[in-house]
């Protein structure tokens, strides 16, 4: 599936299919409706993935198409992780499995320098995500004097979109495995929701959301941790009234598990840029 292709339909996943405390079409929330989501997918996929631009270059462009669009911060960690994805698969060859997006993607992000990091620095700071406070080293607020791989590597600790720049993208590439394990893309509208919803369940139950840490602090993270434990394997979260009322109970209670969401759309693009089967979602 072409690059822009593939993006699209991984956002319009993320809020066609009901996942716990984000907005979805099913449920809006924090303030935000689906449509904010689909309007800013559509603003960021032609900066994203035009061929030939540095990573920095599409970070911006795309927090900035978006700002023009909504107004808001809507998508930031999407396309931290989906502008180094999209720059790998340009490469001969890259999109043949996800081994070997893995393997091109590698050396894109060793090749990252500090006018990416400036870039991304600009784009952070433009998007004002909630819960950045400041950084004692390399605040976005003020220009790097490192590359961007290596800005993340700072964050890291803290924050498992920066920690995917220092893995190679492990956690992403293995949940788009899953991914493509269980058909993806490709199938009826049931069995994609069942994928996205077991995905995102997955990196729930499996990280404390470093979204809900930064706002809330790390217990409530791992309360929702815990909770989706509680979830992950459920034959039909879907189709169980509790699962709904657990998204609405996040949501009242201010919690979004926004970097769960964004990983869970990383590794449905990484997927998809591997992938050619039809889907039933594409286009919606």
């Amino acid at each position: 599936m072409n690059a822009a292709a593939a993006f699209t339909l991984a956002c319009a996943l993320d809020v066609a299919v009901r996942k716990p405390g984000n907005v979805s079409r099913a449920s809006p929330g924090h303030r935000m409706q689906a449509e904010d989501f689909v309007a800013s997918a559509a603003a960021a996929a032609a900066p994203i993935t035009t061929p030939g631009t540095a990573v920095g270059e599409r970070i911006e462009a795309a927090v900035e198409a978006t700002w023009a669009a909504v107004g808001c911060n809507t998508n930031l960690g999407i396309v931290l992780l989906a502008a180094p994805l999209a720059r790998a698969a340009e490469a001969p060859g890259a999109t043949a499995s996800l081994a070997a997006l893995g393997d091109t993607l590698a050396g894109v992000l060793g090749a990252l320098d500090v006018a990416d990091a400036a870039a991304a620095f600009r784009a952070i700071a433009r998007a004002q995500p909630a819960g950045l406070g400041q950084a004692p080293e390399q605040d976005v607020r003020a220009a790097p004097d490192v590359d961007l791989r290596a800005a993340m590597a700072l964050a890291a600790g803290r924050d498992r979109i920066a920690a995917q720049y220092t893995n190679g993208f492990a956690d992403v590439l293995a949940l788009a495995a899953q991914a493509q394990n269980e058909g993806f893309p490709g199938g009826d509208r049931a069995a994609t929701t069942a994928v996205v919803q077991r995905l995102h369940l997955e990196c729930l139950a499996r990280w404390p959301d470093s979204h809900i840490v930064r706002k809330h602090g790390e217990a409530v993270a791992q309360t929702v941790l815990h909770a989706a434990q509680r979830w992950r394997g459920h034959p039909a979260p879907e189709a169980d009234a509790g699962f709904a009322a657990w998204d609405e109970q996040l949501k009242h209670e201010g919690l979004n598990p926004g970097t769960s969401a964004d990983l869970t759309v990383a590794a449905l693009f990484a997927a998809a840029l591997v992938g050619d089967a039809p889907c039933e979602w594409h286009g919606t």
